[in-house]
């Protein structure tokens, strides 16, 4: 048993323990078999990773039964992992000017081959979007050692009646609004556009915008004294263009600043203040904008950031900047884990192993940042904390039968003596007329 074996199953016994008894238990032997890598060796089959771990055939049976029709949620397994990730590994969550980023993206695990209950999402290999179950991930950033990690606070599913994409990021959108307290921001990448931030009835955030983004002023144009009195306000344009050979020339920002990042690197920042959307007429009562273009000489093109409260430059490169981090999880859970290939068929399980998987992808790098560095070999003599050398130490390890668990967590035997057997078991009544 390695010597970390104890806090990740004292991790994983956290997060299940509020489950009934019996899916408790079988749950918390998924979780072990996904953060165990065991995945990668199967190929993406669960039932070899089951069984790779030390399971019996009953137990492999069990495990996949709390998976597909357990009585759980993800919603209280993420509630227990914020807990825990707060109160035992000392996460920190990171705030600007007194508000907490709170990460926004979505997430695609490929199914090809799926029929039913499938969306789809771009793939930059394929040049298309392709099948794949599409899930929206949300959570708070902070730091953990000398990490920014990201803490998940919720994975949410695509509508049933509509899977597609679209209407996803409108489902995310309306609940992060609904949700959203009023210290925290919402950090997003250029993929939401702030016409649907807007529709969603979101008001604070942080969001990406396109190279050739523009707007306007919510003040109308003066009046010239002839024609109809203009009801929108002058174009403005962050940044230059070219459109059929012609150059569209920048529209000279309100104000402008700048700070030394690093030695000899200064950033520069363009600010525009009071905008709306481009469909939108001069009104008072507008939901209005700031956009902030950020030059570092390190990248050919500016960073375009569109941003609805009265923040610092500063301020509010490090939020976006703590966009990043959501990114994180799926990377571990999908590369490092092995949960980019699943089989399973069942709607059910289609939407909880990528749930779980997510999971165990932000369970791991947490763990791997505030436990010792394990070394890959004797050449690794400066191992960093990472998830990947942490889910190397436990490829191949069998669940921990030695490491004391709770009472609750119990194989739950259920009477079924009353229960009717061999063909009296499967034989389905009609229904009385």
């Amino acid at each position: 048993m390695l010597i970390v074996t104890p806090s990740i199953i004292a991790a994983l016994v956290a997060v299940t323990q509020g489950l009934p008894i019996g899916t408790n238990l079988a749950l918390l032997q998924v979780l072990w078999a996904l953060v165990s890598g065991q995945l990668l060796k199967s190929r993406g089959a669960l039932f070899p990773a089951l069984q790779a771990i030390g399971l019996s055939p009953p137990g492999v049976r069990r495990a996949w039964a709390a998976l597909h029709y357990g009585s759980w949620q993800i919603d209280e397994l993420l509630a227990a992992w914020q807990d825990y990730g707060q109160e035992q590994l000392g996460w920190v969550v990171h705030r600007y000017e007194g508000y907490r980023p709170k990460a926004i993206d979505l997430t695609a695990f490929w199914r090809p081959r799926l029929q039913n209950g499938v969306s789809k999402h771009y793939h930059s290999v394929a040049g298309k979007a392709l099948p794949a179950i599409v899930l929206g991930l949300v959570g708070w950033v902070g730091q953990l050692g000398s990490q920014r990690l990201l803490l998940p606070t919720a994975i949410i599913r695509v509508d049933p009646d509509d899977p597609s994409e679209k209407r996803l990021q409108e489902k995310v959108l309306r609940q992060v609004a609904a949700t959203l307290e009023d210290d925290e921001v919402a950090v997003l990448d250029a993929g939401f556009k702030l016409a649907e931030l807007q529709a969603a009835g979101l008001t604070t955030y942080v969001v990406r915008l396109a190279k050739n983004f523009s707007a306007r002023r919510n003040l109308p144009v003066g009046y010239q004294g002839r024609g109809r009195p203009p009801e929108y306000g002058d174009p403005v344009r962050p940044l230059a263009r070219s459109y059929r050979g012609k150059r569209i020339a920048a529209t000279p920002p309100d104000w402008t600043t700048e700070w030394e990042e690093d030695q000899d690197r200064m950033i520069r920042v363009e600010v525009w203040e009071g905008l709306v959307l481009n469909d939108q007429k001069a009104d008072p009562d507008n939901q209005t904008l700031r956009v902030m273009a950020f030059h570092d000489p390190r990248y050919g093109e500016p960073l375009l950031v569109g941003v609805s409260l009265p923040l610092q430059p500063v301020s509010v490169l490090s939020i976006y900047r703590d966009r990043w981090p959501v990114e994180g999880p799926p990377l571990v859970a999908k590369q490092m884990l092995g949960a980019h290939r699943q089989f399973v068929s069942a709607p059910e399980s289609c939407q909880r192993l990528p749930e779980l998987s997510l999971l165990a992808g932000s369970i791991l790098a947490l763990l791997a940042a505030s436990l010792p560095a394990i070394p890959t070999g004797f050449w690794d003599r400066h191992p960093q904390p990472t998830p990947g050398r942490l889910r190397r130490a436990l490829l191949g390890l069998p669940f921990p039968e030695t490491c004391p668990l709770p009472a609750r967590f119990r194989v739950k035997r259920s009477v079924t003596d009353h229960l009717p057997t061999g063909f009296l078991a499967r034989r389905r009544l009609k229904e009385a007329a």
